[in-house]
């Protein structure tokens, strides 16, 4: 392949490197398992930037995952679960993961369906802005659930300037010189 990408064709070594050096780019081979061996003329320190810089707009693009933790107990009060789900809801709007973990001490251990019931709840609570990734399970003596926020949806955009008047929008046109020409 030549520099601006059309094909050569079938071009022996040497004519392929004198080729190169007239131009003053570099014979790289792109497919050596292909038979025969493919070859492009490129300036290749510039491709490999160009590569390295692809790869770093990629990670910059990439967002960061943040999981946020929450621990609350089996007895808690409404107050404090109300102020706890107010936490889970600001950290899931920002955009982390939240892992909500009950804590149990002694015999709370024989009644880990109270932790689940405060789990469900928190689940339920979370819905519109929540999905839970993980399950309550059991770990030791905690129990621990992950909610991972919703996708973002992307708001619908309104009449821009110079498209098309809806029909809805129509009417209330025509209404307004009525107003006016009444008055005068």
């Amino acid at each position: 392949m030549d520099a601006d990408g059309t094909q050569v064709g079938i071009v022996q070594l040497a004519d392929a490197l004198k080729r190169a050096r007239e131009q003053d780019l570099d014979l790289v081979e792109v497919a050596p398992n292909a038979d025969p061996p493919v070859c492009r003329i490129m300036d290749h320190g510039k491709a490999k930037y160009e590569a390295a810089q692809k790869e770093k707009d990629a990670r910059r693009r990439q967002s960061q995952i943040v999981v946020k933790e929450i621990k609350m107990r089996p007895k808690i009060s409404t107050n404090d679960y109300n102020t706890k789900s107010g936490h889970v809801l600001r950290f899931l709007k920002d955009g982390a993961k939240v892992r909500a973990t009950i804590m149990f001490r002694g015999r709370e251990m024989a009644h880990t369906e109270l932790g689940r019931k405060l789990l469900d709840r928190l689940s339920e609570d979370m819905e519109p802005y929540a999905t839970v990734e993980a399950y309550p399970k059991v770990d030791g003596r905690n129990m621990v659930m992950v909610l991972a926020p919703n996708k973002k949806k992307e708001p619908k955009v309104e009449a821009e300037e110079g498209a098309p008047v809806t029909d809805d929008a129509a009417p209330a046109a025509e209404a307004a010189p009525e107003a006016v020409t009444e008055d005068a």
